[in-house]
């Protein structure tokens, strides 16, 4: 029986109606979902009705919307809302850029859970043209502080959306980060499909998955990266 992850659209903000009709029709052995919600207005009630249905997440969506927060707004939000899906042991999806991976870093071991980062953690890549290949992912600001928080143990990091960050039909840029953070974090990268691509209509996604089942076939990973990791990120019951 296969299981489905959906996380909230940015387009949606946080009306999640068509995210809970749709678990409420999977059921809770085959869905789970990651919610968007205002920390000021919603109910502790609403967000374990929510986690009745298969919810195990809230998605922090700061990169889509172009907010750019200082590093003191950024931390006071992100610990807002790990202080209020704490007692749940949900996990706290962020998408920022990896700009701001140093405004991140400082506070992540003392929130008390799980984080998921989107999309490579939104790498701001030099054109295929100005690169260096193989591509050095430590010249990307930022970069350290995402390896440092995969390091510490607790943050996850998407394999996902890689076309809005990268312009080499190749992906050398996230191909750099690809291959480092399989070193030392295999088990906790997950593949996500980023479907149903937004803002990239008639999009082949084939190419970007041929590419990350390569990296992960040579290090032996695939598995780990295609299913287990995501059943334990998200508290999917693995298959018997």
């Amino acid at each position: 029986m296969r299981s489905i992850v959906i996380i909230q659209p940015s387009i949606y903000g946080n009306d999640n109606t068509l995210l809970i009709n749709a678990l409420t029709k999977l059921g809770t052995r085959q869905g789970r979902g990651v919610v968007g919600f205002d920390a000021n207005t919603t109910s502790l009630e609403t967000l374990q009705a929510w986690h009745n249905l298969g919810v195990r997440g809230v998605r922090l969506n700061i990169k889509s919307n172009n907010v750019k927060l200082t590093e003191a707004q950024l931390q006071a939000q992100v610990k807002q809302y790990a202080k209020i899906i704490k007692p749940l042991n949900w996990v706290l999806e962020v998408y920022i850029g990896m700009d701001d991976m140093p405004k991140l870093e400082p506070i992540v071991a003392d929130l008390g859970v799980t984080l998921s980062i989107a999309h490579f953690g939104a790498p701001n890549l030099p054109p295929p043209a100005n690169r260096t290949l193989p591509f050095d992912p430590y010249t990307l600001t930022g970069f350290q502080s995402l390896v440092n928080l995969l390091k510490a143990g607790n943050t996850y990091l998407k394999f996902s959306g890689a076309y809005r960050y990268d312009t080499d039909p190749e992906y050398s840029g996230v191909e750099g980060i690809a291959r480092e953070v399989l070193k030392f974090a295999g088990d906790r990268i997950v593949f996500a499909s980023d479907w149903p691509h937004t803002r990239f209509e008639g999009l082949d996604i084939r190419p970007f998955v041929e590419k990350v089942l390569d990296w992960t076939e040579e290090t032996d990973l695939k598995e780990n990266v295609f299913s287990r990791n995501a059943h334990v990120l998200w508290d999917i019951p693995f298959p018997r």
